[in-house]
């Protein structure tokens, strides 16, 4: 990936930064779009989606294209690991510590140069898992 170190946060990315540091929710663009809206009501979507796409590849931001969703997008750049909702595609954290022997591992089992892992968990989140008797 490209890094961009010296990336200009122009209002528009600062202000989209900030609101996607308020939120925990990992939300889409459209969703980015319409918390950004309430404090530029003239921004463009295609804007919104442009700067989160630089701003991902800058390491600003993370992007996040789990399990055939919509790509959402995290302020938190660290590394984490995310669980998706099977039933309605929520994203969370899992608050758990990183497996860097995972990294390792996969070395000596393959002729490739790892450099570095994904891992998703799935499940079914507490409010789906409220609303109906689950069949999973």
């Amino acid at each position: 990936m490209d890094q961009l170190p010296n990336m200009r946060l122009t209002t528009q990315r600062q202000i989209i930064l900030e609101e996607l540091g308020k939120v925990t929710s990992h939300p889409t663009a459209n969703e980015v779009y319409d918390m950004v809206r309430k404090r530029l009501p003239r921004i463009g979507l295609g804007t919104i989606y442009r700067n989160l796409e630089l701003m991902a590849e800058s390491g600003i931001i993370l992007k996040l294209e789990v399990g055939g969703t919509q790509k959402r997008f995290d302020a938190t750049v660290e590394k984490h690991y995310h669980i998706r909702c099977t039933d309605c595609g929520r994203v969370d954290d899992v608050d758990i510590e990183v497996q860097e022997k995972i990294n390792q591992i996969a070395a000596e089992s393959c002729e490739y140069k790892i450099l570095g892992h994904h891992i998703e968990f799935s499940g079914i989140c507490r409010e789906c898992s409220t609303k109906k008797p689950s069949i999973h």
